[in-house]
C-alpha cells in the first residue's frame, strides 16, 4: 500500500509513520516528489487491519496498491523517473543512447568504436566482456581485461560504461570497471542475481526476457527495487516469434504500454530486436517516436569479421545517420538526446 502524506507534513512525522510501519514489519520506501511525500508499504497488509493508519498525524490517504508489482508501478510514483547517472540523465525529457560493439574483441577496435559513437552523440559506451552464447564453442568475451578496455575507452571520452553481469561471483569485478550494470534477457528471472544487483545500489539495465511478458517483466524490476535499489532502466529487446525473417520482434507496443504502468524510464533495442542491420534504423526511429527514453546500438567497424553479432550491428558512418534522424524525432516531441 501506500501512505500519501499531506503537503504539510514534517519530519518528525514521516519518521514517526515510518517507524510503526516497521513495527508491523513493512519494509517502507520513501518518494518524495514536488507536491507529496508518500511513503510505500510492502508487507502482509492483514497485519494493519485493525491499525488505523489514515489517523495518524500527517497522513492525507492510505491506498492499496492493486498491481502484483508495487514499487515500480505508478500507483506508487505517478512521475516519471529521470535517472541521473554521473551528469547524464535518462528518462523525462532525456534521451539517452548507448553504442558499441557487442562484444569488446580488442583495445584498438574498442577505441575506434568508441571514439566514433561518442562524436556522434552517444555518451554510454556498451561492450560485452563475459558474452551468454547459446554455443560453449563460441567467442566468450575477454573478461577481466575487456573490461579494463572498456573503462579506458570511456573515461578517455568522458563516457558512461555499460556492461553486462551474468553470475553474482562476478559482481564486484564487474562494479569495478562499470557504471551501468545489465542484466540480459536470458537472466531476467535469474532472481538471485536481481537481489545482488538491488543490494549493490547501482544503476541497473534490465532486459526483457525472451518470452517474457510485460508482468514478468516489471516484476523482475520489482527484485531490484524491493532491495532498496530504484535506478532501473527497463530495455525493450524483443521477444521470440514464429516468424524467422528477423531474429526476434521488437515489441514497440511495450514502451507506451509499460509507461502506462511504470514511473521507470524505458530504453530500446533494435539490434537484439530484430537481427538484421537493415532494420536497426528503421526500428531505432520508431522506437523513439514510440516513447523510449532511449537507444542501446551495436556498432562495428568490420560487422563481417566480428566475433559475435555481425549480423545486427551497423557501420559508424550508419551510426552517424541514426543518430541525426533520432536527434530531428526527439525535437517534434519536445525531448532531446542527452550530450
Amino acid at each position: 500500500m501506500i501512505i500519501v502524506l499531506k503537503p504539510d507534513a514534517g519530519e518528525i512525522e514521516i519518521q514517526h509513520i515510518v517507524d510503526r510501519l516497521e513495527k508491523f514489519g513493512f519494509k517502507t520506501y520513501l518518494s518524495k516528489a514536488a507536491e507529496r511525500t508518500i511513503i510505500g508499504a510492502i508487507g502482509d497488509e492483514r497485519a494493519l487491519r485493525d491499525k488505523p493508519l489514515s489517523t495518524l498525524p500527517g497522513v492525507e490517504k492510505v491506498v492499496p496498491i492493486l498491481k502484483p508489482f508495487k514499487l515500480v508501478s505508478k500507483e506508487f510514483k505517478k512521475e516519471p523517473t529521470v535517472l541521473n547517472i554521473k551528469g547524464v540523465k535518462i528518462g523525462g525529457k532525456h534521451i539517452a543512447v548507448m553504442a558499441g560493439p557487442c562484444s569488446v574483441e580488442n583495445r584498438n577496435m574498442l577505441f575506434y568504436i568508441a571514439e566514433r559513437v561518442y562524436r556522434a552523440g552517444a555518451r554510454i559506451l556498451r561492450g560485452g566482456a563475459f558474452k551468454p552464447r547459446t554455443s560453449p564453442y563460441a567467442f566468450q568475451g575477454l573478461g577481466e581485461e575487456g573490461l579494463k578496455f572498456l573503462r579506458e575507452a570511456a573515461d578517455s571520452l568522458g563516457m558512461l560504461v555499460v556492461t553486462e553481469l551474468m553470475d553474482p561471483r562476478d559482481i564486484d569485478l564487474i562494479l569495478k570497471y562499470t557504471d551501468i550494470v545489465q542484466i540480459g534477457a536470458r537472466n531476467m528471472q535469474n532472481f538471485r542475481l536481481l537481489k545482488e544487483v538491488g543490494k549493490a545500489k547501482v544503476p541497473v539495465l534490465l532486459k526483457r526476457g525472451l518470452a517474457a511478458t510485460i508482468k514478468e517483466f516489471l516484476m523482475a524490476a520489482e527484485y531490484i527495487a524491493s532491495e532498496g535499489n530504484n535506478d532501473i532502466i527497463l530495455c525493450e529487446r524483443g521477444i521470440r516469434s514464429f516468424d524467422t525473417e528477423t531474429r526476434n520482434i521488437l515489441d514497440l507496443s511495450a514502451i507506451p504500454v509499460i509507461k502506462s504502468m511504470s514511473h521507470l524510464p524505458v530504453i530500446a533495442d533494435p539490434s537484439h530486436g530484430t537481427g538484421r542491420s537493415d532494420c536497426i534504423l528503421p526500428m531505432a526511429q520508431a522506437a523513439i517516436a514510440a516513447g523510449a527514453d532511449g537507444l542501446m546500438v551495436e556498432v562495428h567497424h568490420c560487422p563481417e569479421e566480428a566475433l559475435s553479432d555481425g549480423d545486427q550491428s551497423i557501420l559508424p558512418d550508419d551510426f552517424d545517420l541514426l543518430m541525426k534522424r533520432v536527434k530531428i524525432i526527439a525535437a517534434t516531441l519536445e525531448r532531446h538526446v542527452e550530450e
